[in-house]
C-alpha cells in the first residue's frame, strides 16, 4: 500500500490471480466523518427511509464547508492543517514525483496548468478539443494526461448510459475530481463561503454528490454501477444506478425545492419496452431538502445528507 498506485505491481513477477485482494481507497467520505453505517446508496424506499434515522441534517453550510474542505484524512484529522499549504504541497509532490514520467511532461507550468483546466470541468461533459485548446496542448495530449489523472484516482469519468432504445444520446462522458478541496484549490476558491455563492457552486455541488454515491460502492468493494442520461436537446438524468436489471434515476440540483425535476424521468420510459426492458426504480432529486419528502408514488425529494 502507499499513497499513489502507479507502481503498486510493478515488478512484480506473478499476477497473483486469486491470491491478492486489491481495495480503492478515496477520500473520507461524509458517512464515514459522521461515524454511519456503510452501504451502497441505492434509493430504494426502505432504505432512504432508514438513512432518515442514521444521518443527520446537513445545512448547506456545513454542506459547502465539507466540500471546500475536501476529503482528505489529514484535513479531517484532529490536528490542525493549513487549507493552501496542504494542498500545494500536494500538487508540487504530484507533479514533481508522481506523474512527470510516467505522462511525459517536460513543462511542469504547463501540465499545472491543464490540472486547473481540467478542475474547471468538475461536474460538466467533457470536451477535449476544447480542454487542450485552453491549455495549448493537443486533444491527444489532453486525453492522455486524463487518463494520468484517471489511474492516479484525481477524477472520475461517469459515463453515459447505453440502451438500444434510447436515441439521439450524447456519447461524451462528465469529469468529476474525486476531491472537490483539491479542484477548489485549483480554481483558487478561497473560502467554502466564496465557493457557494460562486459560478460553479452547482458543478461542485453535483461533484460531490456523485463522489459521495460512487464512495458508497467502492467501500463496500463494489465496481459503481452509475451513468447518466442526455439526449440532443440537453434533457439530462444526472444519476442512474443500475442493479440487478433495474436503473433507479437520480437528478442532483443545488436547491431546497426543485420543482419540475421529475419530469425529466420520463425520457427513460422506453428503456421499459422490448426485448431489453429494464426495470425503472424509485429515485428523486438529491438537493437541499430540510426532509425526506415524497414527489409522488415512485420519487422523493433526498435530503443532501442521506449520502
Amino acid at each position: 500500500t502507499r499513497s499513489q498506485a502507479f507502481e503498486l505491481m510493478h515488478g512484480v513477477s506473478e499476477s497473483l490471480a486469486g491470491r491478492i485482494g486489491i481495495v480503492n481507497l478515496l477520500g473520507l467520505s461524509h458517512g464515514e466523518l459522521i461515524d454511519r453505517p456503510a452501504g451502497p446508496f441505492v434509493p430504494e424506499n426502505e432504505f432512504l427511509l432508514r438513512r432518515v434515522e442514521e444521518s443527520p441534517l446537513l445545512p448547506m453550510s456545513d454542506l459547502f464547508d465539507q466540500i471546500w474542505q475536501g476529503s482528505m484524512p489529514a484535513l479531517n484529522s484532529a490536528s490542525e492543517q493549513d487549507w493552501n499549504c496542504y494542498y500545494s504541497s500536494y500538487v508540487q509532490t504530484f507533479l514533481q514525483r508522481d506523474v512527470k514520467e510516467l505522462a511525459q511532461v517536460n513543462d511542469e507550468l504547463q501540465f499545472y496548468r491543464f490540472l486547473c483546466a481540467a478542475a474547471s470541468y468538475t461536474g460538466s461533459m467533457l470536451n477535449y478539443a476544447a480542454l487542450a485548446k485552453e491549455v495549448e496542448i493537443t486533444p491527444p495530449t489532453a486525453k492522455q494526461w486524463l487518463k494520468v489523472l484517471v489511474a492516479a484516482g484525481l477524477v472520475y469519468f461517469l459515463e453515459p448510459f447505453a440502451h438500444p432504445n434510447l436515441k439521439y444520446a450524447v456519447k461524451a462522458p462528465k469529469l468529476y475530481f474525486t476531491d472537490t478541496g483539491l479542484a477548489a484549490y485549483l480554481l483558487r476558491w478561497s473560502s467554502a463561503a466564496t465557493l457557494e455563492a460562486g459560478a460553479m457552486a452547482s458543478n461542485f455541488f453535483e461533484t460531490w454528490v456523485v463522489n459521495e454515491i460512487y464512495k458508497s460502492f467502492i467501500n463496500c468493494g463494489q465496481i459503481p454501477p452509475l451513468s447518466y442520461f442526455r439526449d440532443f436537446n440537453t434533457k439530462e438524468v444526472e444519476l442512474l444506478i443500475e442493479t440487478d436489471g433495474c436503473v433507479y434515476p437520480l437528478a442532483i440540483r443545488k436547491s431546497a425545492q426543485p420543482v419540475k425535476e421529475i419530469k425529466k424521468f420520463e425520457i427513460l420510459k422506453p428503456i421499459a419496452e422490448g426485448e431489453k426492458a429494464l426495470r425503472i426504480g424509485s429515485g428523486g432529486v438529491v438537493c437541499l431538502a430540510n426532509d425526506l419528502l415524497p414527489v409522488d408514488a415512485k420519487n422523493w425529494y433526498i435530503p443532501v445528507g442521506l449520502l
